[in-house]
């Protein structure tokens, strides 16, 4: 590595400390704000589940019993698609909306549209693992923020997705399915032709390519955070065959 012109005035040094912070003191107070709400919101779903399980001592038909606020925070979570056009998280924003829209239309285009389904086994699968997923993640950037991040936590966040990832996949995938004979049986949100507009729009084949995109996409995004977990945790593997 090179050492730096003497000439380099203090203009240019400031506007290069500048371009490498962070974001300032008012957004990262409100990150921590939205994050600590969205974790306290997320318990309240997750304490709901197991309420409603001790109370009927089934585990079938619990979405009802946490409908709102899935439905309240998973939406609100649209705001972080904001908080990455406008740069106060650096993220991709093209990532995190398809993360973000997949939720949130499984949510609303999917569970709410189609009530048929909302008894199914597969949605407490995906609601469980969005669930516990979601607390982790958010106290996650809670404590990051606060730089104070317990290892336990770190360890979680790169730990829990080789099976909460997998296991909610599954619930959607299942979830969607058994929503395609009611959709076909009803034209839900179809579009036929004739119409003044010349358009037509199959939903039931919408939501079969929605099912078939998880072919690609799954593995790209799984594989992807076990780049991200040896990343983070390993040196401390490689700490502990060490030792």
């Amino acid at each position: 590595m090179s050492a730096p012109a003497m000439g380099t005035s203090k203009t240019a040094h400031d506007s290069s400390n500048k371009k490498k912070r962070g974001p300032g003191t008012l957004a990262i107070a409100y990150l921590v704000i939205y994050n600590v709400v969205m974790t306290a919101g997320w318990l309240v779903i997750a304490v709901g589940l197991v309420r409603a399980y001790l109370a009927r001592g089934s585990y079938h038909g619990l979405y009802y019993s946490i409908e709102k606020p899935l439905k309240f925070f998973q939406t609100v979570a649209l705001l972080e698609i904001l908080h990455c056009a406008v740069g106060i998280v650096p993220s991709s924003v093209v990532l995190t909306g398809f993360q973000v829209m997949s939720r949130v239309f499984l949510t609303w285009a999917v569970t709410h549209s189609v009530r048929e389904v909302q008894s199914e086994d597969s949605v407490l699968l995906f609601v469980a693992a969005w669930t516990i997923t979601e607390i982790i993640r958010y106290s996650f950037y809670t404590f990051s923020l606060l730089n104070h991040l317990p290892y336990l936590i770190k360890w979680a966040r790169y730990t829990f997705f080789i099976v909460l990832y997998p296991m909610g996949v599954t619930g959607e995938l299942l979830t969607i399915y058994a929503a395609l004979p009611y959709v076909q049986k009803t034209g839900l949100y179809s579009i036929t032709l004739p119409n003044k507009y010349n358009f037509s729009f199959d939903y039931h084949t919408f939501l079969i390519l929605i099912m078939i995109s998880y072919i690609p996409l799954f593995p790209q995004l799984y594989f992807h955070m076990m780049r991200q977990r040896k990343k983070v945790l390993g040196h401390v593997d490689e700490y502990s065959k060490v030792e």
